[in-house]
């Protein structure tokens, strides 16, 4: 019996940039379905740029009607107000998905990277490259679209685990 596709929300936070990505997995094989990114107008308030993320991100949960959700990490910097902005980005781009009764799985950057490229450390360009092997039909115009297929790509290949533990802690 063939397994059924199951769609895959990949998603980059930014309050600049929120990077999005839709894969299909069937078994072993992925599938690209589309990719972009919500971008706020500049010298939006915060509140606003909060809005505008969740907005383009129902926008593309409405249109593509994924079964499953993936967000990268907060990476953690020196800038303490800016990584608590993103974090705050981080949160609405969880909740939108959740607020379709969507799973939300979370990964590491290092995870993401050491996950597509085969090196926790790799560079923009060596996802990139990867991207175009894993996923050929697939163009990002930003990178955060390319991160966040390749967020996508990461639950592809941990999703069976990932759901093992949820069923071990839920038992």
């Amino acid at each position: 019996m063939t397994p059924l596709p199951i769609r895959i929300l990949g998603i980059d936070p930014g309050l600049r940039r929120t990077g999005w990505g839709v894969i299909e997995t069937c078994g072993n094989r992925l599938t690209f379905i589309g990719c972009g990114s919500v971008e706020p107008p500049d010298g939006l308030p915060l509140a606003r740029r909060l809005l505008a993320i969740h907005q383009g991100l129902t926008k593309v949960l409405d249109e593509f009607e994924p079964a499953e959700a993936a967000v990268e990490q907060t990476f953690v910097n020196k800038d303490g107000v800016a990584t608590l902005k993103l974090g705050q980005a981080r949160g609405v781009a969880m909740l939108a998905p959740a607020m379709f009764g969507i799973a939300v799985s979370e990964y590491a950057p290092n995870q993401v990277k050491k996950t597509v490229v085969g090196a926790g450390h790799a560079d923009k360009h060596q996802i990139l490259v990867m991207l175009k092997l894993l996923l050929p039909k697939a163009d990002p115009k930003s990178p955060d679209a390319a991160d966040a297929l390749a967020v996508a790509i990461t639950h592809a290949h941990h999703r069976a685990s990932t759901a093992l533990r949820l069923k071990v802690v839920g038992a």
